[in-house]
């Protein structure tokens, strides 16, 4: 889909692409939590719809072209066809395999490539590089987030259910380096391996998976909706339920409408018939971003861009009370994550106390120190 308008003289238009993989994600097993269709690309879409609204008095105008499909050849071929004709930044809402084919085109070479969902923390620990920038949060970060909010609790004592497929094996992972920097013990860590609707057996065998040693809350890492709702209410010992389901460390949920929030989610409500999810949100950050580089650099070179996005210089208002700034060493959005139940925001991390000596916004995720990327080095 590719939004177009009469081209006024010395204008500079910003073509975007968005790359969209459809998924191959295992349907869940209920229906509320089916991913929308237009999923992330609505917020890339009202991002567009902003940036135009201010681009327009400042000779600007911002277009979207959406490339999407199930093949990762053919989208790997329509972005390269693309890209030989377009200068301008792309989003990403894909996979780890796609997103390393697509950095290794010879077309991606000083392009800025905006991770919108990946959450993989090999991007940015071991992967990052020049010109890709993530406005999703990562594994480490959620759970940072997570862990700091028990640790406030004194919730010391963690029981992890998980799940089989990659993803959630990541998110666990996440939890134990969370409990491992907070000093935390975990009693148990067990894996979901029902294949079967449990609607009417979970009163019989969730508490028998949770039993075992004590412990203060039960983190759940269920990425694809397939089980993580049956635990809530269900666990072997009466004890709050968090991570991908009960209490949740996202970037960006419904409930959320303080610090100017709430008109943000109503327009996009209004424009799509639903709530505004996290990769809504990370896709419309996504173009924020582009639109504040633009409007600083007076400049669509994407090289250009980057090296803005990534100074001293850039900072974006984002609807969380904070400055939203990358970091410099793997290209991170730094940012508060809120830490949300179905209908209502708890916390938001990071939490008091936690301190670092440059931002507290680094206490979430890996730290410099921490990473081994080239660009960490310099």
């Amino acid at each position: 889909m590719l939004c177009l308008s009469p081209v006024h003289a010395n204008e500079l238009t910003i073509n975007i692409a968005y790359v969209m993989q459809s998924s191959s994600k295992p349907s869940p097993s209920l229906a509320l939590f089916k991913t929308p269709e237009n999923n992330g690309v609505a917020g890339a879409e009202l991002g567009i719809v902003d940036s135009n609204t201010t681009g327009k008095f400042l000779n600007q105008h911002y277009a979207l072209q959406v490339i999407d499909g199930a093949d990762s050849d053919e989208l790997i071929e329509a972005l390269n066809s693309w890209l030989a004709t377009n200068p301008g930044p792309v989003i990403l809402d894909v996979s780890d395999k796609v997103m390393s084919a697509i950095l290794a085109l010879p077309e991606a070479s000083n392009r800025l490539f905006i991770n919108a969902t990946n959450k993989s923390d090999r991007w940015r620990v071991t992967q990052c590089q020049a010109g890709l920038v993530h406005t999703a949060p990562s594994y480490a970060m959620l759970g940072d987030a997570l862990g700091q909010f028990l640790m406030a609790r004194r919730w010391r004592e963690w029981f992890i259910v998980e799940g089989s497929s990659e993803a959630d094996k990541a998110m666990a992972n996440a939890y134990v380096r969370s409990s491992k920097r907070f000093g935390t013990e975990i009693t148990g860590r067990r894996t979901w391996t029902f294949d079967t609707d449990l609607r009417r057996t979970s009163q019989q065998e969730v508490p028998a998976l949770t039993q075992g040693e004590d412990y203060d809350v039960v983190l759940v890492a269920d990425a694809d909706n397939l089980f993580g709702f049956y635990l809530p209410y269900n666990t072997y010992l009466p004890r709050p339920v968090a991570g991908t389901h009960g209490m949740k460390a996202a970037s960006w949920h419904r409930s959320i409408e303080q610090w100017g929030a709430l008109q943000l989610q109503n327009r996009f409500f209004d424009t799509n018939g639903r709530p505004m999810n996290e990769d809504d949100y990370n896709a419309w950050l996504a173009v924020r971003a582009v639109s504040e580089a633009v409007t600083r650099t007076k400049s669509a070179n994407s090289a250009t861009l980057y090296q803005y996005l990534m100074s001293d210089k850039f900072d974006l208002a984002a609807f969380k009370g904070r400055k939203l700034t990358f970091r410099n060493w793997n290209g991170q959005l730094r940012q508060p994550i809120p830490l949300v139940q179905p209908e209502s925001l708890v916390s938001q991390s990071p939490q008091q106390g936690f301190l670092h000596p440059n931002t507290d916004l680094d206490t979430l995720g890996y730290d410099k120190p921490e990473v081994r990327c080239s660009m960490a080095q310099e």
